[in-house]
């Protein structure tokens, strides 16, 4: 009854989006155009470009320039010129705060497309004493066997950019809306906002295809800080952020930190509730061949997502037992399973983002421009180190940085190096293009087509799952 219901709310959504001037759905919209594909997994990490871990990957040619030393060339300058070099170390730890990748740092990286900033970025927005070298930090086949055996294995797409030149929140919207709604930070106190034209939840419900996000949270327990999201609650959302504004020793206390990817458009939580589902049945399901048609698993935010300062190792073995467990599963024949990070970290790439379309036209803006109230705190110390992270263009016509991404599939082409632009909503396409459903915005509807790296027309080539090394440490 409950999903019965569900349905119909997310039906009554559309319709009125389609009111409103959205692109009606077609006809056939909900029909299954790829039966070959049963589930789409989505497996999203946080904070690493795809030079921070895959640079020294020799493959496509998309990875480090080497010196004759065999060590990547590449340097960036300080503020005062002094050249500061890529450099390697042992251990899979990170540095605490460093790097960053706020919408401001990740522009003054990017640089226009020089992308010359990574040191100067720590130097003008992190407090005195950071170690501003810290961007220029990568890790190799040492430290993460399992990544470079899965990046060898499967196709691997060398230009896979994050949606914008900004922090986690923005870019895993534009994962499930096909934009970030304005969105710039990875604050909660100006989340009370919803798409014009939903999410792709929202038309997986009303077309009655199932779905899941799955996580990490101890326990599976829906947590007082996940039920202040709710929309009965969003006047108390804008009163945190005055209160963290007025006592900005508050602040860490008050900040949301991201459990379920669900949970971005906090106002559509009572309505993926049923489909918010705990880390341990995703294991079972896999073993049981059960999987819903569409997956998105979730690390533990706190503790093994590579968010530094986190244990990199913890996060790859995670994502290896995931990994493992669908090609290990009865549903591997029928599975795409996407690997890739939200956003860059703040970490250098070298390959310059391109242009981006505009997914529609909400402006990005931080809190004090979305919600005015929130001005009379624009002064205290909290709003000026807003003011600081969130400065920068008001458009999401410019990509973000590169991340690592691998598509993991029976199907999935050998030896295939995916050279194409791609963004996280080529994964929208793809389950767009399964279901026949519509676009959410112009970004999506852009997206280039990630079919170019399965072959569908043949007998997969990865029906036996191949063996993949053991990460350097046991999940």
């Amino acid at each position: 009854m409950f999903e019965r219901a569900e349905r119909a709310t997310a039906r009554r959504r559309l319709a009125r989006a389609v009111a409103a001037g959205a692109t009606p759905a077609a006809p056939e919209a909900g029909t299954d155009a790829l039966p070959q594909l049963r589930h789409i997994i989505i497996l999203m990490m946080e904070n690493h470009s795809y030079d921070n871990y895959l640079g020294m990957l020799d493959r496509g040619g998309a990875g480090f320039a080497l010196g004759p030393d065999g060590r990547p060339a590449a340097a960036n300058p300080r503020a005062d010129g002094t050249e500061v070099p890529l450099r390697t170390g042992t251990g899979t730890t990170q540095e605490k705060l460093t790097p960053t990748q706020s919408w401001n740092a990740s522009h003054i990286q990017w640089n226009s497309g020089e992308c010359d900033g990574f040191v100067r970025s720590i130097e003008q927005t992190r407090p005195a004493g950071t170690d501003a070298t810290a961007p220029m930090r990568y890790w190799t086949e040492a430290e993460l066997p399992f990544y470079y055996g899965l990046a060898r294995t499967f196709p691997l797409a060398t230009r896979w950019f994050c949606d914008c030149l900004g922090p986690t929140f923005p870019n895993r919207r534009f994962l499930i809306s096909g934009t970030a709604n304005g969105l710039i930070d990875d604050l909660p106190f100006d989340m009370i906002d919803y798409p014009a034209n939903g999410t792709i939840f929202d038309h997986l419900s009303a077309h009655g295809i199932s779905w899941a996000n799955y996580h990490s949270m101890t326990g599976g327990k829906i947590t007082l800080r996940r039920l202040a999201h709710v929309s009965w609650l969003r006047y108390l959302r804008l009163l945190l952020g005055a209160v963290a504004g007025i006592f900005p020793q508050l602040h860490p206390m008050l900040e949301s930190k991201l459990q379920v990817t669900a949970d971005l458009y906090p106002l559509g939580l009572l309505r993926s509730l049923n489909h918010v589902r705990p880390i341990a049945q995703f294991f079972a399901a896999a073993s049981a061949g059960t999987l819903p048609s569409v997956c998105i698993i979730d690390p533990d935010f706190e503790t093994n997502s590579e968010e530094n300062p986190q244990d990199i190792a913890a996060g790859e073995a995670m994502a290896a037992q995931v990994i493992n467990a669908v090609m290990a599963g009865p549903g591997w024949p029928g599975t795409v399973l996407i690997w890739l990070y939200d956003e860059h970290g703040g970490y250098y790439d070298h390959v310059a983002p391109p242009a981006a379309p505009a997914p529609d036209d909400v402006p990005a803006r931080s809190p004090y421009q979305r919600y005015p109230i929130l001005r009379l705190f624009r002064r205290t110390a909290l709003g000026k180190n807003l003011t600081e992270c969130d400065s920068g263009p008001s458009t999401y016509t410019q990509f973000g940085f590169r991340v690592p991404a691998v598509i993991v599939s029976p199907y999935a082409r050998r030896d295939y190096v995916a050279g194409q632009d791609y963004d996280h909503t080529a994964i929208l396409r793809l389950i767009q293009r399964k279901w026949n459903l519509p676009p959410l915005t112009a970004r999506d509807a852009a997206a280039a087509d990630l079919l170019e790296t399965l072959d569908l027309s043949a007998p997969p080539a990865f029906l036996t799952p191949p063996t993949l090394p053991a990460p350097s440490r046991e999940a």
